[in-house]
């Protein structure tokens, strides 16, 4: 009867991670003993920094305005609803990379001459330059593009947690006398964010990789930092190799961290649940 467990245990055992773990030790070391390993990795982690501040501050505001989005997906509005469909249903249809375009060679342009135009009695007066195209930063203009593209992915996140919720709770605290705004945030969102967690940390990794996409505007993240050293000394295979290492310690790490995270949530649910039994 114990036999059973046992094997399933072994069969469960990470040997991927063991074997991507021996991968990354033999890189570190090289890291550590190689002059060149290591001159490419001070080089290219230059741009961690960039690729971490990017990912942050994108993703943050993109859960804001997603979040923002399923609401009005979920009003009683019909014009509400109508907005937030139309633009989850656009932005999803367009690559990143496309809006990365859009966003940095035809909306920040059109941004400068709409912000000269409204400005136009100030910039007479003397009291405001007129602002140019190339005033706007290229890395603004990355994180504007991961912002909007995301945001229509976490809506959806946050539309089906919201709707996991069980009606019956809704309706007793609409009987308690609690305000829309009150269910939402004592009774809604406490429960939906149990859905809505791992999801939307796997949007979060999935915006650390798609990060490397602001590299083709030059902005200096780890995948530009790692073009320009491996265009001047042609060691493509050890630039993209570190470069790639360095991706996976972010990517995998947030990974595993995040079914850490699950697993806790769910053996407190699980307690919880036995508890609430007994």
């Amino acid at each position: 009867m114990t036999a059973a467990p046992k094997k399933a245990d072994k069969a469960d055992f990470p040997w991927w991670l063991l074997a991507a773990g021996a991968i990354a030790l033999f890189l570190a070391i090289q890291i550590v003993l190689n002059d060149l390993y290591s001159q490419i990795f001070s080089i290219v982690s230059k741009g961690v920094w960039i690729t971490i501040f990017v990912t942050l501050v994108g993703f943050t505001l993109a859960t804001a305005i997603g979040l923002l989005l399923a609401v009005m997906g979920l009003s009683k509005s019909l014009v509400l609803r109508q907005i937030a469909r139309f633009y989850v249903e656009i932005i999803r249809g367009i690559p990143i990379l496309v809006l990365l375009f859009y966003i940095a060679f035809v909306g920040a342009p059109g941004f400068v001459i709409a912000w000269n135009g409204l400005m136009t009695p100030l910039i007479e007066a003397g009291i405001f330059d007129p602002l140019q195209v190339r005033d706007v930063s290229l890395m603004w203009r990355a994180v504007i593009a991961l912002t909007i593209g995301y945001s229509a992915f976490i809506s959806e996140v946050f539309r089906a947690g919201i709707l996991s919720v069980d009606s019956g709770q809704i309706e007793a605290a609409k009987a308690l006398g609690l305000t829309g705004v009150q269910r939402f945030r004592f009774i809604v969102l406490p429960q939906a964010i149990r859905t809505i967690l791992p999801p939307l940390g796997n949007d979060f990794i999935a915006m650390i990789k798609d990060s490397s996409l602001v590299s083709v505007l030059g902005v200096a993240d780890l995948t530009q930092m790692g073009k320009i050293y491996a265009s001047g000394s042609f060691r493509f295979f050890e630039t993209y190799s570190i470069v790639a290492y360095v991706y996976l310690l972010l990517t995998v790490g947030l990974s595993l961290g995040l079914r850490a995270l699950e697993k806790r949530l769910r053996r407190a649910d699980e307690e919880r649940g036995g508890g609430s039994h007994g």
